[in-house]
C-alpha cells in the first residue's frame, strides 16, 4: 500500500487544498472591489463630464466637442440670422458663379465626409474652373447627417457648417476658399474625430483665407454662433432631397441640370479627369 494514501498524507492533502481554496476566494473579493471601485470612479467621471456638458450646451451658448442634439438644443435658443449672398426660404440657397450661367450643378456635401474631402482635393479645381469659365453655376447643399451616425456622434458637421455661414456673409470667394481649406488634406480629420466641433480649430483653419485671416468679426460669428440656426435649417432642406430611396443618397453628390451625376455603375466621380468626363456627357460634348 502506497504511503500517499495512508490516513495522514490525505488528511494533509485536503488542508493544503482548502487553505489554497481560501487564498483565491481572498483574491476573487479584492479583485472584485477594484472592479466595482474603478467602475463607480467611472460612473462619477462621466457623471461630471454629462453634467459640465448639459450645463454648457443648454444656456444658450455655444459649446465645442457636444453632442448633435445638444449642439441644436443651444442653436435653438439663438435669434436666426441668414447670410449675405445666400437667397431662397431660410437662406438655404447657396449658389456661386455666373447667374446667366445656362447649366447648373448641385453638389451634396457633409463637411465631416472624409469622400468629400478626397473629391475636393482631387477635383476641386476643376469645379472652380469650369465655374469661372461659365461651364455651369453651383448650388451648394450641406448637410450634416453624419454628426447623427451612432458610431461616430457628435456636432462638427454642423458647427463647420455654421462656421461656413459666417464665411458666406464676408463674400462668395471667402466661402469656397475656406469649403477648400476646410477639406485640405492638412486640415481635415478622420471621420470619427470631431476636431470641427471645436471653434478655435475652425477659426485657425480660417487664418488661411485671405479674406478671413484676422476677421474679427467672420472669429466672433463663429464664436457666437450667429449662424448656428441658419446651420440647421440647411441641414433640414439637406435631409428632405438625401437618402434612401432618393436620387441622392450619400455624399459626395452631383447633379446636372436635375439629373444624377454618376457613371453606369452609379458611382460618383473622384478625379478631375473622372468628373469632366461625366460632365461632358450629359452635356452632349
Amino acid at each position: 500500500m502506497s504511503n500517499r494514501n495512508n490516513p495522514q498524507n490525505k488528511a494533509a492533502a485536503r488542508e493544503r487544498l482548502r487553505a489554497e481554496r481560501e487564498r483565491q476566494a481572498k483574491k476573487d473579493k479584492l479583485r472584485r472591489q477594484l472592479l466595482v471601485g474603478g467602475g463607480a470612479l467611472a460612473v462619477l467621471a462621466a457623471a461630471v463630464g454629462i453634467g459640465v456638458v448639459v450645463s454648457n450646451a443648454t444656456n444658450g451658448s455655444k459649446n465645442t466637442k457636444v453632442s448633435s442634439e445638444d449642439w441644436e438644443a443651444a442653436a435653438k435658443k439663438t435669434e436666426f440670422k441668414q447670410p449675405a449672398n445666400s437667397t431662397g426660404d431660410k437662406g438655404t440657397t447657396v449658389v456661386m458663379g455666373k447667374q446667366d450661367a445656362k447649366n447648373t450643378l448641385e453638389v451634396f456635401e457633409d463637411m465631416r465626409c472624409p469622400v468629400c474631402s478626397d473629391f475636393e482635393q482631387n477635383a476641386g479645381e476643376t469645379v472652380l474652373k469650369d465655374v469661372k469659365d461659365g461651364k455651369y453655376k453651383v448650388q451648394y447643399k450641406i448637410g450634416t447627417f453624419l454628426d447623427r451616425n451612432p458610431m461616430i456622434k457628435g456636432s462638427g458637421s454642423k458647427n463647420a457648417l455654421s462656421a461656413l455661414g459666417a464665411a458666406l456673409n464676408v463674400g462668395p470667394d471667402a466661402f469656397l476658399d475656406y469649403k477648400k481649406a476646410l477639406f485640405a488634406a492638412k486640415n481635415h480629420p478622420n471621420e470619427q474625430d470631431d476636431a470641427f466641433s471645436d471653434d478655435e480649430k475652425l477659426i485657425g483653419i480660417a487664418q488661411q483665407v485671405k479674406a478671413l485671416k484676422g476677421n474679427s468679426a467672420f472669429e466672433k460669428d463663429v464664436k457666437d454662433g450667429t449662424f448656428d440656426k441658419w446651420a440647421l435649417e440647411m441641414s433640414d432642406a439637406f435631409d428632405k432631397v438625401v437618402g434612401q430611396g432618393k436620387d441622392i443618397q450619400g455624399t459626395p453628390g452631383f447633379k446636372l441640370d436635375g439629373k444624377v451625376l454618376a457613371d453606369e455603375q452609379g458611382r460618383t466621380p473622384r478625379t478631375g479627369e473622372q468628373f469632366t468626363a461625366l460632365v461632358d456627357k450629359a452635356l452632349g460634348k
